[in-house]
């Protein structure tokens, strides 16, 4: 029992560190974008008050940067504390990408920050814009490779079991870069934070016009924000239907159990719109469903049927008894290395042997678990069902949201009406934490998904954590609520400060001249 808490404190250390770090993450990758925007404009027009505001705005985002950049170191050493065995499992594929994040997105972004508040002087109008757009660039492949990591966690490609190291390993890198999940997770997570990037900029621009602070910085900044938000959202939503398409193919599960589909759903599937998850009964209740939407979405086709969850666990539990086969025979190649008939056999079932792992839970002789065990192996393949239906409609009520916001504001500022809309300016200001919401709930729908899996069909969780003790897991969780909390009192104080000190205006700029 003493490994399962250890597994449950692992998890959630590393739940509470992600959320927290993607905090930040989120509002660097749109922000670096608009400054890059912001500052071309400059460059073009000449206007100071383009430059202002790129400083301005610029203030901010180096602070949330210095916040991202504290918090995110931490979650890569947990692999080694916390999760010790993933680590040794899978660290050949895993830590590649990671590396490459390191070297050559976070080293391009960290260089292009500096020359970006301290080149106003010492570069040419040109040099500093092409640092910023590098800035920029170096967010986002940054983000990329993280990506690229955990999208390989959701569908492990390029990668297979070496019997003779009883390890994972790379077969084919250019298959992990490319991964179709990894791909569609970058462009979707990129857009989310495009959209959290001018939420940002909206909602305090929307303050400093219904103060009468700063009116010309602030109309300028949130027309700009309003255009960039509204194409973002739009982005959002196709790149999310088209994780919609990839996860239906890759993660069956994960689909099934974000629509609650206990039975497989005959062509042309329907979308759940509203319902009540009953995970003790296997139904759904008050179920509101829009016909034809979920077929379109997941097969792309009006004649394909959706999986349900039951059919499902009794596919899992034929792969189970698979890959109980792999486990027999590489249990037996340990002490027989040249036999090749084991290894034959061991091939033609390896697919499944993170399936047989399933039982270690119930049993450490995986290769003559009984029918109960098989059984209760396979119903472990099913996630958490009402988190996830429910993570998952908030997410794209909020994403239909920001269209309607965004093209709302896009049009009322073409008309140059903005200033006299206060109500609009009152929402933008109150919607400030939505896209942040949003993108936490994208994360939960992402991972909790995932379960019971950290490398899904591969390694299941409670097999990865370190072998340690609860009160180690413990200390450490503690410390990093602690030091967490700290660091976020530190940002909404600096946040607020810079905010409410606004952009130090010349008489040009408050002129509205060039």
């Amino acid at each position: 029992m003493d490994a399962m808490d250890v597994v449950s404190l692992s998890r959630l250390q590393f739940a509470l560190t992600s959320l927290y770090h993607f905090l930040f993450v989120p509002l660097t990758l749109g922000l670096s974008v608009l400054l890059a925007l912001m500052e071309s404009v400059w460059v073009i027009t000449r206007r100071p008050v383009w430059r202002e505001m790129t400083q301005f705005w610029g203030t901010l985002f180096g602070i949330n940067f210095a916040m991202g950049v504290a918090t995110g170191i931490t979650l890569e050493f947990q692999f080694g504390t916390n999760w010790a065995y993933y680590a040794h499992y899978v660290g050949d594929i895993f830590g590649a990408p990671l590396a490459i994040e390191g070297l050559m997105a976070f080293f391009l972004e960290a260089t292009f920050v500096g020359l970006f508040f301290f080149g106003w002087n010492r570069l040419s109008r040109g040099q500093h814009l092409v640092s910023t757009w590098l800035l920029a660039l170096g967010t986002n492949l940054s983000a990329l490779w993280i990506l690229v990591a955990n999208g390989w966690m959701q569908n492990p490609v390029g990668a297979r079991f070496n019997v003779d190291t009883m390890r994972m390993e790379v077969s084919n890198f250019a298959d992990v870069v490319l991964n179709p999940v990894a791909q569609t997770e970058f462009v979707h997570t990129v857009s989310a934070g495009y959209i959290t990037g001018a939420m940002f900029v909206v909602a305090i621009s929307a303050w400093y016009l219904l103060k009468g602070r700063h009116v010309e910085i602030a109309k300028r900044s949130i027309t700009i924000a309003l255009s960039f938000g509204l194409i973002a959202s739009l982005s959002t939503v196709i790149l999310g239907d088209e994780s919609g398409y990839i996860a239906s193919q890759k993660q069956k599960m994960k689909i099934a159990a974000v629509e609650a589909i206990w039975h497989t759903e005959p062509a042309p599937a329907g979308l759940t719109l509203f319902g009540i998850p009953d995970s003790k009964n296997n139904v759904t209740r008050f179920e509101i469903k829009l016909p034809w939407i979920l077929g379109l979405i997941s097969t792309r086709s009006t004649d394909h049927e959706v999986p349900g969850i039951k059919e499902l666990v009794a596919i899992n539990e034929v792969r189970i008894r698979n890959g109980m086969i792999a486990y027999g025979a590489l249990d037996q190649l340990r002490f027989d290395r040249g036999n090749e008939a084991l290894r034959k056999t061991f091939g033609e079932h390896q697919e499944d042997l993170g399936y047989a792992l399933l039982l270690k839970r119930y049993t450490a002789d995986v290769a003559h678990a009984d029918d109960t065990m098989i059984a209760s192996a396979a119903r472990d393949t099913v996630p958490n069902i009402p988190s996830l239906f429910w993570s998952f409609r908030v997410m794209v009520a909020l994403g239909f949201y920001f269209i309607a916001f965004f093209a709302y504001g896009f049009i009322v500022a073409k008309r140059g009406v903005l200033q006299r809309k206060k109500g609009f300016l009152k929402l933008a200001f109150w919607s400030l934490p939505l896209p942040w919401v949003a993108a936490e709930l994208g994360w939960v729908v992402a991972e909790v998904g995932r379960q019971p899996w950290t490398i899904d069909g591969v390694l299941p969780t409670f097999l990865s954590a370190s072998s340690t003790v609860a009160a180690n897991v413990w200390v450490s969780l503690g410390g990093f609520v602690l030091f967490y909390s700290a660091l976020l009192v530190v940002e909404l104080f600096l946040m607020v400060k810079y905010v409410k000190l606004g952009p130090p205006e010349n008489q040009a700029v408050a002129k509205g001249g060039f």
